[in-house]
């Protein structure tokens, strides 16, 4: 069997390199990470010149506005544009990799026209309304009410670990709509502008001193009926389409940065004397195969997704967020163990990365749900009484 890149996907690759070596050297400066606005147009900024140059949801179909691209063109971009060091998709997360596909695969033609567009070519930016103070591993227990109000919905009710939320135009929100019903099958899915009367937004400081997360606070706040994304109280199938490509595809950038990180850890400890450490190397390797075997599943996930005709990922994203998540807070302990007392410096970049991995057994999902999910969803066993 032949495996190798077909000429077409070599001639994008080559390509996209050429884009990639004009269009970077014209970026402005990145701004610093506690500008926020300023962040936000840098990746608008970017998201922007994408959409020009024809690479700009790649991954989206083409009836939603994307390029219709294979899934291999998908896996090339990520490589190409994490070797070239170019910008990720930052603040603009939200609406590429969760909300739009959602709207995309469970919006109607007229929600498709007015939403899909702007997050493409980098005009508005999205935030995700689903946790709560109490309710979050537990999802389904959420507590904001939406009551019907002719042709709106009134939400009161408060949400948090909200990323972006100071600089989103809208938010995909989790509400519940019949108290009565059991919890799964009373909670609507509804596109909500940040800008409407009612929307209280508080920044909330992370460990690593940063704040790209807020608590939302919801007084009675009017939505438009038209703004729901599936049928009312059908809110929580609507959501597990959106949490499958939380889990299976919008990570996937990130394990080609992790190889990337892998290498530079190699390097720094050659250069330090900590290569000659035998358990470290072995450490690594072990690293260096896991991630390997992690951007084996992405490249299946990814075919499998484009492939369903949906576009929408399986099951097999738990399987990939629990690796991923614990490789990933493995491979700063290892950054940590290399760099030794500059790793305790929160000017280092490696030590930022570091607290920031301690939350991934936890965003999108704990660790616990996801052993759940495959659990009960792959390995066909008994729910827990």
């Amino acid at each position: 069997m032949d495996l190798a890149h077909s000429q077409e996907e070599r001639d994008f690759r080559a390509r996209l390199r050429e884009w990639l070596a004009k269009a970077l050297p014209e970026l402005p400066a990145k701004p610093s990470p506690d500008d926020w606005p300023g962040r936000r147009a840098y990746d608008l900024g970017w998201q922007r010149r994408l959409y020009d140059a024809g690479y700009a949801g790649l991954h989206w179909p083409v009836d939603a506005g994307g390029r219709g691209a294979t899934p291999t063109q998908h896996l090339i971009f990520l490589e190409e544009t994490e070797r070239a060091g170019a910008p990720y998709v930052g603040a603009n997360f939200v609406g590429l990799l969760h909300a739009g596909p959602t709207i995309a695969a469970e919006g109607t033609p007229e929600q498709r026209a007015r939403w899909l567009p702007p997050v493409l070519r980098g005009d508005e930016v999205w935030c995700q309304g689903f946790s709560e103070p109490g309710a979050g591993s537990d999802l389904a227990s959420l507590r904001t009410r939406a009551v019907r109000d002719g042709d709106a919905y009134v939400v009161t009710g408060s949400k948090i670990w909200t990323s972006h939320a100071e600089v989103a135009d809208w938010c995909e929100l989790l509400v519940r709509t019949d108290p009565a019903a059991p919890k799964h099958r009373g909670i609507t899915w509804l596109a909500m502008p940040m800008d409407a009367p009612g929307v209280t937004v508080r920044p909330l400081r992370t460990l690593a001193g940063s704040a790209e997360f807020a608590e939302v606070f919801l007084d009675e706040v009017r939505v438009p009926v038209a703004n729901r994304v599936g049928a009312e109280n059908d809110g929580w199938r609507v959501t597990m389409v959106t949490l499958s490509f939380e889990r299976g595809t919008a990570f996937v950038g990130e394990v080609v940065a992790c190889r990337r990180t892998l290498g530079a850890l190699a390097r720094a400890a050659k250069a330090n004397g900590r290569w000659d450490d035998p358990v470290l190397r072995r450490r690594l390797g072990r690293l260096y195969g896991e991630f390997g075997a992690l951007w084996r599943l992405t490249q299946w996930n990814v075919s499998e997704a484009q492939g369903s005709g949906g576009g929408v990922p399986g099951t097999g994203g738990s399987v990939f967020k629990l690796a991923y998540s614990h490789a990933r807070q493995e491979l700063y302990e290892a950054a940590a163990e290399v760099l030794g007392a500059e790793s305790l410096s929160l000017e280092e970049e490696w030590t930022a990365e570091r607290l920031s991995s301690l939350s991934y057994t936890i965003a999108a999902g704990t660790s616990q749900i996801q052993h759940n999910i495959v659990a009960e969803r792959i390995l066909g066993l008994p729910k827990g009484r």
